[in-house]
């Protein structure tokens, strides 16, 4: 069974990579008269990409988080899963592309030199982006998977939308098919509000967004469990190197600001997917359609509260008779 696969949750990534798969191969590509959705030509566009495995393999697209770029996705908790012998995106069957968003990594951005001329690009361009890339430069028709975390998750979803008939399978981790708004929007405009006020703002605004939204209170707590630790820590964070660039910062949080594909679901259904699943909230997800898994017979081995584990049949009986444990990964078929 195809299946759109929804899995929301997040992870942290480190740079290193494991090294039980293939090399990785890093290039690039450069279009030329780029159009933004603002009306806005780029001569050139350089979009730089990382690939691991041989091209003669299934095509995979995964797609990094916001300030990333690919080669974040190769670090052993994340793509030592995935890409490693025997593992579900298995180098030696699979060709895992790794772009790096317009903006991010390699690829253009406004450091190289524009500066606040740059376009004012959104998740929509980086898609965009991203299919020409695979279409045009790499040739590929169709995909196996699109797979992205957090802001990947959040061009997925756009993915799945745009160019539904590329890929079998998409899955959005860590993000939500509702327009950006509420706290989400709030922590970003604080970067993005601190920055445009004094560009030496860019790491204690990162700092205070990555405390205020990653960690875990019980993590934190146990790093931390006097204000003595907490002190340290902070402090280790603002004192730690920088190197990233405050009008780059600006702009890659400032992208999401236009974020909204809950008016284009409807489109993912040309996937061919038969169902979707989610772990995610029970205020967001019915309103599309998502029921309890356990209507359809389906369980979940993660310790999750029992309705927030959800269900949609985009093909009327497509979990007839359903039964098990989805487990991450495994049960899919990828």
């Amino acid at each position: 069974m195809r299946m759109l696969i929804a899995f929301v949750f997040g992870f942290f990534a480190t740079a290193a990579w494991a090294a039980d798969f293939p090399a990785p191969r890093e290039a690039s590509w450069t279009v030329r008269d780029f159009r933004f959705h603002s009306g806005e030509v780029l001569p050139e566009l350089r979009l730089n990409y990382t690939t691991v495995g041989s091209p003669g393999g299934e095509a995979v697209v995964l797609l990094h988080g916001t300030t990333q770029s690919g080669t974040a996705l190769l670090n052993p908790a994340f793509g030592g899963e995935l890409c490693a012998a025997g593992q579900p995106l298995d180098a030696s069957r699979y060709y895992v592309i790794l772009p790096d968003s317009i903006g991010h990594g390699k690829s253009s951005k406004p450091s190289d030199g524009l500066r606040q001329k740059f376009p004012r690009y959104s998740y929509e361009d980086m898609v965009d982006a991203h299919q020409r890339l695979v279409s045009e430069h790499l040739g590929l028709k169709r995909m196996r998977l699109v797979l992205g975390n957090s802001m990947g998750g959040m061009q997925t979803w756009i993915w799945a939308q745009k160019y539904p008939r590329m890929m079998d399978i998409a899955v959005p981790m860590a993000s939500q098919p509702v327009e950006m708004s509420s706290r989400n929007w709030i922590m970003r405009r604080l970067i993005i509000d601190s920055i445009r006020r004094d560009p030496k703002n860019a790491q204690f605004a990162s700092v205070f967004y990555a405390f205020g939204t990653s960690g875990g209170n019980q993590a934190l707590y146990k790093a931390a469990p006097t204000r003595e630790k907490a002190d340290e820590l902070l402090d280790a964070r603002l004192k730690a190197p920088f190197p990233a660039d405050p009008d780059d910062v600006l702009y890659q949080w400032d992208s999401s600001r236009d974020y909204n594909p809950s008016a284009g679901l409807e489109r993912c259904k040309e996937l061919g997917a038969g169902a979707a699943v989610v772990l995610g909230h029970t205020q967001f997800y019915p309103r599309f359609g998502f029921l309890p898994a356990a209507h359809f017979g389906l369980g979940c081995e993660y310790d999750v509260p029992r309705d927030a584990f959800m269900a949609m049949e985009l093909r009327p009986g497509a979990l007839r008779g359903a039964s098990g444990t989805v487990r991450y990964h495994r049960e899919f078929g990828l």
